[in-house]
């Protein structure tokens, strides 16, 4: 079984891109045989750039039920909201000690924000959050906590994989199991991103959207405002690096495309193309258009939709994998004792003699037990080669006479030291 999983981030109204790069292709997938499907709301991840609750809240609701007016099936995903899941906080915890800063220091998201500082003579750092930092490793948290083998992104976001992918197989080493399976992203090449009004990725965060299910009027719009360049009606048109073809072939057939490709070459007009691109992307929409609105009237089927997968979520999965990773950080009762710890009680370190030179030059030796008690300290020697002859002769006493030297002070009984004598030979045995 192939675990696939897919978040969208709640920050701001679902559009066309979030449609045609997550969520009909993350749809069609879980309809497939032999696939176990995730789907969440990233709110967490929303508070890195959005600091209204209100939107938070609105996006939350928007996403969820687009998600349900395209046709996902609760009753046989997985459906969820980031936050209801507290394992992926205390896993984001755990990645976070063993991430290592200097990847996260190559994150683009992070090495944009530096660049844009450094071009307005700002601090590298000047407005960057610490949240904005950490980003990818919430996004491993997601992924690893369920194992994912595969999680659809744009190739903007591949990076994420690779990092997630780092960050599991260091805990896995770290921590000496297989604890993580190391995910791969998954791209569909022709919609991983798309296009916005302005040619730059479509992105809430460059304002430049077609929302989803806006109204179809207003849909019309948006898309008659898209950039194009000024070749006139009757002038050919390249297809490849046009936005509006862009769009219009990630919503259309082979063979439509095919057919606005020629129409690009035998110089369609940008008037009629847009036409044709509304045209196109309002008989998918349309019908979803009409199961949102009907989803978004009723805003507690939706939370109890939301609660009740996470609920299950965590029984099945986040609860009991949480608990054994907890297990290999050494998270533990303290009542109980590992297999491990039992070993190394009947493995105790054997007593040990350890010379040293101090601050008078001269140079001492001491010996310890196996719990590192100080059972005998030497006063100072001229060379260490005088320090190691007592400590030979130390080792081959077997009479409580051996003892009595002006050499060495002895902290505890002469019994003691005798013991712990034949315990270091049994050990160098």
């Amino acid at each position: 079984m192939t675990r696939v999983l897919t978040g969208i981030t709640t920050s701001g109204t679902p559009h066309l891109g979030n449609y045609v790069g997550a969520v009909r292709p993350a749809i069609a997938t879980s309809r497939a045989s032999g696939v176990e499907s995730f789907y969440f709301l990233a709110d967490l991840h929303s508070l890195v750039k959005v600091q209204d609750a209100t939107r938070v809240q609105r996006s939350t609701l928007e996403i969820a039920a687009t998600w349900l007016a395209a046709g996902l099936e609760p009753d046989k995903v997985w459906f969820y909201r980031q936050s209801d899941i507290p394992e992926i906080s205390e896993l984001n915890w755990f990645l976070t000690c063993v991430a290592g800063k200097g990847v996260l220091n190559r994150a683009h998201a992070y090495k944009a924000s530096v660049d844009r500082n450094r071009a307005e003579e700002e601090d590298d750092d000047a407005g960057i959050s610490a949240g904005l930092f950490m980003y990818p490793v919430l996004m491993a948290a997601d992924i690893l906590l369920f194992n994912a083998n595969k999680v659809p992104v744009g190739r903007d976001q591949v990076q994420h994989i690779e990092m997630a992918r780092d960050f599991g197989q260091r805990f896995n080493h770290l921590f000496g199991g297989e604890y993580f399976t190391l995910p791969e992203a998954a791209i569909e090449e022709n919609v991983a991103t798309l296009p916005g009004l302005d040619g730059r990725k479509m992105s809430k965060s460059y304002d430049n959207t077609i929302p989803l299910f806006a109204p179809r009027e207003e849909m019309r719009k948006l898309i008659a405002s898209i950039v194009t360049d000024s070749r006139l009606p009757g002038e050919a048109k390249e297809a490849e690096g046009s936005h509006v073809f862009q769009l219009y072939q990630a919503f259309a057939s082979a063979e439509e495309t095919a057919q606005m490709r020629q129409a690009f070459a035998e110089g369609i007009g940008w008037g009629d193309a847009k036409q044709q691109l509304f045209e196109r992307i309002d008989a998918e929409v349309a019908p979803m258009r009409e199961r949102y609105h009907a989803l978004i009237a009723r805003p507690g089927e939706i939370e109890s939709i939301l609660r009740d997968g996470a609920r299950r979520l965590r029984e099945k999965y986040a609860t009991p994998f949480l608990a054994e990773l907890r297990q290999a950080v050494g998270l533990r009762d303290l009542s109980h004792r590992s297999e491990a710890q039992d070993k190394s009680l009947q493995k105790s370190t054997p007593p040990s003699f350890k010379q040293y030179r101090d601050t008078d030059n001269r140079f001492y030796f001491k010996f310890l037990d196996g719990n590192g008690v100080l059972l005998v300290q030497s006063n100072g020697f001229d060379s260490p080669k005088e320090a190691g002859q007592l400590i030979a002769v130390l080792k081959r006493a077997d009479q409580a006479d051996a003892m009595e030297t002006p050499e060495i002070n002895l902290l505890v009984p002469v019994q003691e030291v005798l013991t712990a004598l034949g315990q270091l030979r049994e050990a160098d045995a």
